[in-house]
């Protein structure tokens, strides 16, 4: 019998709001970029950074995971964020975490780990401009200045009393990830959108 199920169209947490956010982008002059990047594979790991599984995970994944407390590693489209000392969140490309499980897992063999599919979780806007960080810090406590938090770093943190993960991206003028709940999205775009009402042309 055939399958005569309706397929629903995946919808982001932020598809209504790309039209204010495309608008707001444009009527600033450069100012500040505003955009979601959906659906991106989040997979949360945890393992000892000093045991062979975090070197076996390393390879396997094309990168090594960051030590450094707050940094990024890039390898291509894929991103280790540093959480904690034994906590990492694996960035990648939209529909990659199963494969990105996979070999997480195949490569940490009988060695403890635990590796979490936490896409779901968390929508992605992009923050770019001239006054990205301008923008960010009307909410953030963190010390955005360049020499604070430059490229390649990231921290859990509070934007407009949102819990976020913020990531200053390590490409030319590419300005800021802010990794946000998806039952949150809604509310802090709604307060990107306000607090870059400064920035807007004409406004």
């Amino acid at each position: 019998m055939a399958d005569t199920a309706l397929s629903v169209p995946r919808r982001s947490p932020l598809a209504g709001a790309a039209g204010g956010l495309a608008a707001a982008t444009r009527s600033s002059g450069g100012a500040v970029r505003l955009a979601e990047l959906p659906f991106l594979a989040q997979v949360n790991l945890r393992l000892d950074a000093k045991g062979a599984a975090a070197d076996a995970v390393g390879l396997a994944l094309g990168l090594s995971l960051p030590l450094e407390p707050n940094t990024v590693v890039r390898a291509g489209e894929l991103r280790a964020l540093w959480l904690g000392p034994d906590e990492w969140l694996v960035v990648g490309p939209p529909d990659t975490q199963r494969d990105l499980e996979d070999r997480i897992r195949a490569a940490s063999g009988d060695e403890h780990v635990a590796v979490t599919d936490v896409s779901a979780q968390r929508t992605t806007l992009l923050v770019s401009g001239a006054r990205a960080r301008d923008l960010l810090a009307h909410g953030c406590p963190l010390d955005l200045h360049p020499r604070a938090f430059g490229a390649g770093r990231c921290a859990q943190t509070t934007l407009a009393r949102t819990q976020v993960v913020l990531v200053a991206r390590d490409e030319p003028g590419a300005g800021f990830w802010v990794l946000v709940r998806s039952s949150f999205a809604g509310y802090l775009t709604d307060w990107l959108l306000d607090a870059a009402a400064e920035y807007i042309q004409g406004a």
